[in-house]
């Protein structure tokens, strides 16, 4: 007993009739018949009455095409559940981060992870940029998050979004009562910027130099966070993606100014090793970050 052969009676019983029976079942009608005759056989009662047109059903046949029709629907509800349970993904996706990626956002991803993978799990570390390839080379992170990336023999970047970068100042600096800045405003100005030895350092330094501007560098860190509260607490501006401003503009902490000179956009890209091979949950993480609402800008 198939469940082919179940549906072909469910639809002989429901149309009345051979010929459309076999048809929804791409069955030739002598066929069908022929299945119906061996099946009354084997159970040695009459299912339709051939005497009337169209078909009559039988009591007999109206018990065997009910029995059909919850044999199907029970299979129907299996085949989603399973479906279901396939799409459940398992395991944990190791991520390592730099920094300025923000707590904030990674907490946003994880949240949306767990709730739409519950069975998975996800663990982010924060790292300075060179620590992020090491952990993905040494097979330690299934995925790295850097900024201005940089692909290798060893290592797959994709690339993740465009950041534009942004003078940012306390709300009580001179610069924080203009609505859009020109870089020569900055010239002279106390600023804070990134250690020597990072990309994003080498790119604003790149920037400012192409305009003739010298500042005055105050401070520098290695870390976003530690620059975001020195100008918050004055000690002078900084350059850095609006996107990581948003938290400290929104509580008034920062001023977000946008430059006219507006080229200067910080590049993010998800790194693996090359010819990785990505557990169902990872694939799973990789396709959220890939969504338009984290891939944004």
């Amino acid at each position: 007993m198939s469940f082919g052969n179940l549906k072909l009676f469910k639809d002989i019983a429901q149309s009345k009739s051979f010929s459309r029976g076999a048809a929804l079942n791409d069955l030739s009608q002598s066929a069908a018949s022929q299945h119906v005759r061996e099946l009354e056989r084997s159970l040695g009662i009459a299912l339709l009455d051939r005497s009337t047109r169209p078909l009559a059903v039988t009591t007999g046949g109206q018990l065997y095409a009910d029995f059909c029709r919850d044999v199907l629907r029970r299979k129907d509800e299996f085949e989603v559940t399973l479906d279901h349970l396939k799409q459940q993904v398992e395991g944990t996706v190791r991520v390592a981060s730099i920094y300025s990626v923000g707590l904030s956002e990674m907490a946003q991803l994880e949240e949306e992870f767990s709730r739409r993978q519950p069975k998975a799990s996800l663990t982010v570390e924060y790292l300075r940029p060179e620590k992020v390839y090491s952990a993905v080379l040494a097979d330690e992170a299934d995925l790295g998050l850097v900024s201005y990336p940089e692909p290798s023999r060893e290592i797959t970047v994709i690339p993740w979004r465009q950041e534009q970068m942004v003078v940012a100042a306390g709300p009580e600096h001179p610069l924080a009562r203009q609505g859009r800045i020109r870089a020569e405003d900055l010239n002279g100005i106390d600023f804070i910027g990134f250690d020597e030895d990072l990309p994003i350092r080498r790119e604003v330094d790149r920037f400012l130099r192409e305009h003739g501007i010298e500042v005055t560098q105050a401070l520098h860190f290695d870390n976003l966070q530690m620059i975001k509260e020195a100008v918050a607490h004055d000690a002078g501006v900084s350059i850095l993606p609006a996107r990581i401003l948003r938290d400290e503009v929104a509580q008034g902490r920062l001023v977000a100014i946008p430059m006219l000179e507006s080229e200067l956009y910080r590049p993010l890209g998800i790194i693996h090793r090359k010819k990785k091979h990505f557990h169902s949950a990872a694939q799973a993480f990789l396709e959220l970050l890939r969504e338009p609402e984290f891939k944004a800008a």
